[in-house]
């Protein structure tokens, strides 16, 4: 009896020991597929690959960003979505991306038999999130590879008045020389740039004719056109420059001996004859002030004083009589800059051409 009791016993601590075996085995089996999940989610899954992507965005590496596979686009892939296919590359490169941090994977969901990843960041400070499209690209061995469906590049078309010259997070575009158009890109026209996304873009401007603060956009959708428009203003420089060469110009004027000078904007009228030749000054100069005109600029009519000392002698009798008089006019204009840099000041008319 004693001996049955004892082997009952041992077949009931075997039984307890296989249980436990198969128990750990259970959990050992769970604790390999909960770390091949997370080593597959934080290493070869679609949300790694698109951390990596934006890694080097933060790093500041854009050559290596551009290699990733889905994010070069070709012109075909830039008709399709409606972009201009000689939009400019110029942007991506190292020194127009802005500071991008605090990434976070905020999903990963099926979609239509690829996967969309949505991360959250804050691009140059700017909170954002964005959501690409990825798919599934072959295999590396037993792990998969990846590429975006949907090119995260976008387009920032960027229409900058008053200023040919200007920078994008600091660096320093003309735009003759990256628009399409080259030297004769004009001024109110568009200039689409191809920009990574996630990415904030501020546009700054600071010549001696124009400035302008940062003004920027947030480019957080993949392969969408956003529209952005800085609007300068003239320098303190650049007015005085105005106001000295408007000065020239009216001086210039009052040369002429006759009462109606040529191509100015003042003159008398009489219906006697003039016995001796007028002469001019100007008693008030205008203030002058610059204002945008489109992609130029232009001069706001302003209120001025011509004089004028004549002797109007009489159709009538013959007798002569001295005119001393005021002459009010006003003055307005176009300021054209030229590729070269310099300003056309056209005074009153068209046709009267002050260069700069």
């Amino acid at each position: 009896m004693q001996q049955v009791a004892t082997t009952g016993a041992r077949r009931a601590r075997l039984g307890a020991d296989l249980a436990m075996l198969a128990l750990v085995g259970v959990l050992l089996l769970a604790a390999i597929g909960a770390g091949a999940a997370t080593l597959y989610q934080q290493f070869y899954g679609p949300s790694a690959f698109v951390t990596r992507y934006l890694d080097l965005l933060a790093a500041g590496r854009a050559a290596d960003a551009l290699r990733i596979p889905g994010v070069a686009v070709d012109r075909e892939t830039l008709d399709a979505a409606g972009i201009d296919a000689a939009a400019s590359e110029a942007m991506l490169r190292h020194a127009a991306l802005a500071p991008l941090t605090d990434v976070e994977i905020e999903s990963e969901e099926p979609a239509d038999g690829k996967t969309a990843v949505t991360v959250s960041y804050k691009a140059g400070g700017h909170a954002g999130t964005t959501t690409f499209l990825v798919e599934q690209d072959g295999w590396a061995g037993v792990t998969p590879d990846w590429r975006f469906t949907t090119s995260p590049l976008a387009v920032v078309d960027l229409t900058v008045l008053g200023a040919d010259r200007f920078a994008v997070n600091g660096f320093e575009v003309d735009r003759r020389q990256v628009s399409a158009a080259g030297a004769e890109a004009a001024a109110a026209d568009p200039l689409p740039l191809l920009v990574f996304t996630p990415g904030l873009y501020s546009v700054t401007v600071d010549t001696p004719i124009a400035q302008a603060s940062g003004t920027g956009v947030l480019a957080d959708t993949p392969l969408a056109i956003t529209p952005l428009e800085v609007q300068t203003t003239p320098t303190e420089e650049f007015i005085g420059v105005v106001q000295q060469r408007v000065e020239e110009f009216l001086t210039e004027c009052t040369t002429q001996e006759v009462l109606m000078p040529a191509a100015c904007p003042f003159g008398l009228e009489v219906r006697n004859r003039i016995a001796s030749p007028p002469k001019w000054s100007i008693s008030t100069q205008p203030q002058v002030t610059v204002a945008p005109d489109g992609g130029n600029w232009q001069i706001p009519t302003t209120d001025a004083v011509a004089h004028v000392e004549v002797e109007i002698q009489s159709l009538f009798d013959g007798s002569v009589e001295p005119v001393s008089e005021d002459v009010p006019f006003q003055v307005n204009g176009t300021i054209t800059i030229l590729p070269d840099g310099t300003a056309s000041i056209r005074v009153g008319s068209p046709d009267d051409t002050v260069p700069d």
